[in-house]
């Protein structure tokens, strides 16, 4: 596909990483003999750094800026691109399709790949990357899958319309 370039943020829709922004590292549009369907290799963040203000020490501001990122390979069916990019040079070699084969290499790419995100973040450049999707406070209990975010959304409206309507018909 030709949006589904290098330094692309897209949002996972699928899986245990459903609702978390990834960059794309390396795009696949006919697939390979492991994979034989369109895919391209992520890396994401696991776990966003927390918020940090002025009144904190240099200790627990180092601490909530931490990174926790993931690699993979998502189908392109699983991934929502965005209008926006990312430019990580310094993934361009280290995270391919042979990074998955061994323990160790995936280990060290995803120290790599922590410590650019990192850079990036302690940079102040592409906040939006670094701030996790927004979350409903709803009633609804978070039992539905988590693929449905904009879905839960929708009927955590819908729901609340229905309660207000019967209190004002009361």
């Amino acid at each position: 596909m030709k949006f589904m370039k290098v330094g692309r943020v897209a949002i996972i829709t699928r899986g245990r990483y459903a609702g978390k922004k990834v960059v794309i590292v390396q795009p696949n549009d006919t697939g390979s003999k492991a994979h034989p369907f369109p895919y391209a290799i992520v890396a994401g963040i696991e776990r966003y750094p927390l918020k940090v203000t002025r009144r904190m020490g240099k200790k627990t501001v180092e601490k909530r800026s931490k990174v926790k990122p993931f690699i993979k390979v998502v189908n392109y069916n699983h991934l929502m691109p965005t209008r926006y990019t990312l430019e990580l040079e310094g993934l361009k070699g280290v995270v391919s399709a042979d990074t998955f084969k061994e323990v160790s290499t995936r280990e060290d790419a995803k120290k790599t790949v922590k410590k650019a995100l990192e850079d990036r973040y302690t940079s102040g450049k592409n906040r939006w990357f670094f701030t996790p999707l927004r979350t409903c406070n709803s009633k609804i209990p978070n039992t539905l899958p988590s693929t449905a975010l904009t879905i839960r959304r929708f009927l955590n409206g819908v729901f609340l319309g229905v309660m207000l309507f019967k209190r004002t018909r009361s």
